[in-house]
């Protein structure tokens, strides 16, 4: 006969989507390291670099099967981290059916397997921009998002606050720009980092950016579990910063010189629609995607305080963050 209190002392299972991303992989080590039982979802193509040697059950499939609440079954939570992410107008339909349906589909088997509670992971590329730092009461019309890609992370998170208007215990969390370790493909700001490691930024854009430690937003995604609101959203963020800003902290961290230059706003806008628009219609791979350089115009900046306040999401110091990018893409032979 089992003892009383056994099933409270053990160890809470969780049910991870994208755990091969950068978030998802920094959310699993934080979810082994606090004694959750973690079970993560991958495709059969995925990278599987960063699980390796982690002690997860692994389950292959995608968010579009038949099956996967029989997937998710037996996890008392779902952290939906996946989403597809790119910002060439040629993916316009898998944008919008990896991350809209397929955050709806995720939803669905989450209900159908009896998961207590879900945290999904949106963005604040949903939430938009204004005049001044933005926070969670703030939404861009959807017709003012650039690209694809952030209207199809408005359009998913719709499906998420739908769900918890149905009754679904669903907490949104918005991260804005995170960096660290485990960046393995790796994301804009992985890359802009490399490309400063790798000496091949001699000017910059004049942009701003709100950046954060990705072991805080790993953090706030599991505070957000167990403080969250269902139904509400908190932006996962800490600094504001101009691009030029951060690069002058890499030079601090580097020795590396900063570059001096910036770009006018029309010479990489023509240079990208060059590249998507004509050169690839001519069978050329393009390099330069224009929704990038339109939204790399844009000062991102938010306002954290409500996640800082509900959440206790952390605030680590940035060049703690950038410390352990550059030592990570450095170790694993990036830059070489």
């Amino acid at each position: 006969m089992e003892p009383t209190g056994t099933r409270e002392k053990m160890p809470k299972k969780a049910f991870v989507t994208g755990a091969t991303g950068f978030i998802g992989a920094n959310l699993v080590r934080l979810l082994l390291q606090e004694d959750y039982r973690v079970r993560v979802l991958v495709r059969p193509t995925s990278d599987r670099r960063n699980l390796a040697g982690l002690p997860v059950e692994v389950v292959e499939g995608g968010f579009a099967d038949p099956d996967l609440a029989k997937k998710i079954k037996d996890c008392e939570v779902l952290f939906h981290v996946g989403a597809y992410y790119s910002l060439w107008q040629r993916d316009r339909e898998q944008l919008y059916r990896d991350n809209v349906v397929g955050t709806r589909q995720v939803l669905a088997a989450a209900r159908l397997a009896g998961v207590k509670r879900t945290v999904y992971t949106s963005s604040v590329a949903a939430i938009g921009v204004g005049d001044k730092p933005v926070d969670e009461t703030h939404q861009s019309p959807v017709a003012s998002l650039v690209g694809h890609y952030k209207k199809s992370k408005y359009y998913a998170e719709q499906e998420a606050q739908q769900a918890a208007r149905e009754g679904q215990d669903v907490v949104i969390v918005n991260p804005s720009t995170p960096i660290g370790a485990w960046d393995l493909k790796p994301t804009p700001t992985g890359e802009i980092v490399l490309r400063f490691l790798r000496r091949q930024m001699p000017v910059y854009l004049e942009t701003g950016l709100n950046f954060v430690y990705v072991g805080d937003v790993a953090r706030g995604h599991l505070q957000a579990l167990e403080r969250g609101r269902s139904g509400e959203r908190y932006i996962l963020g800490h600094e504001n910063l101009t691009l030029k800003a951060l690069l002058d902290q890499l030079q601090d961290i580097t020795g590396l010189p900063s570059p001096n230059w910036s770009l006018p706003a029309w010479l990489p806008l023509g240079a990208a629609w060059v590249d998507e628009k004509i050169l690839a219609r001519m069978g050329k791979s393009p390099s330069i995607p224009v929704d990038g350089v339109r939204m790399a115009h844009q000062y991102m900046y938010y306002d954290c305080h409500k996640a800082k306040q509900e959440l206790n999401l952390p605030q680590t110091p940035l060049p703690i963050a950038l410390r352990e990018a550059v030592h990570w893409f450095r170790e694993r032979g990036y830059c070489d």
